[in-house]
């Protein structure tokens, strides 16, 4: 009489595991979680307008150095312009703590080439050494104008640009997938 393995408890019965190919590796941890946040953009629910609107205006809010107002600030701009709430918050990532130096150092330049140029000879600067309150809030004043007119123009180029290259790729997406 042969006994059903069914009925054996699960310490007794013969478990192999599952086979895998050799030739297919496991992605890693992170490749599969960039692939995952990949996909869910490219199935988000809305227009590719709606969703790049979001977007661009949370790359625009990501540009400014408002640390921990950034998502805020984007999502806020998001609701008043009628754009993807998610996508907005993940344009803000743009900024992040590895690219902090690096994409307001040039926000900086870009407003010390504007207001340096519009103002004439006179480059706008910070001093070496400050003799007094009134010279270093003066000159905080100025370093504070010189990198938020530099982060307006960046962002702004920054979030035309998005919106431009996600609606197109958007659209492209959803054509090639759904065959319309």
């Amino acid at each position: 009489m042969s006994v059903d393995p069914s009925f054996l408890p699960v310490i007794f019965q013969d478990k192999k595991p599952p086979h895998r190919p050799p030739y297919k590796r496991r992605r890693s941890r992170i490749k599969r979680s960039w692939r995952y946040f990949y996909l869910r953009f490219l199935r988000l629910r809305g227009t590719p307008r709606y969703i790049s609107r979001g977007l661009a205006f949370g790359v625009f809010a990501g540009c400014f150095p408002l640390f921990g107002l950034q998502t805020i600030i984007g999502v806020l701009l998001a609701i008043i312009f009628r754009g993807h709430k998610l996508t907005a918050a993940a344009g803000t990532w743009l900024s992040n703590p590895l690219t902090y130096v690096p994409v307001f150092a040039f926000n900086y330049k870009v407003g010390e080439f504007i207001l340096g140029f519009s103002i004439g000879k006179t480059k706008v600067t910070l001093p070496d050494n400050w003799e007094s309150w009134t010279e270093l809030k003066e000159s905080g004043l100025v370093f504070l104008v010189t990198l938020f007119s530099g982060c307006l123009v960046v962002g702004s180029i920054a979030a035309i640009l998005t919106y431009m290259i996600s609606v197109r790729f958007l659209c492209r997406w959803r054509r090639r997938r759904y065959g319309n």
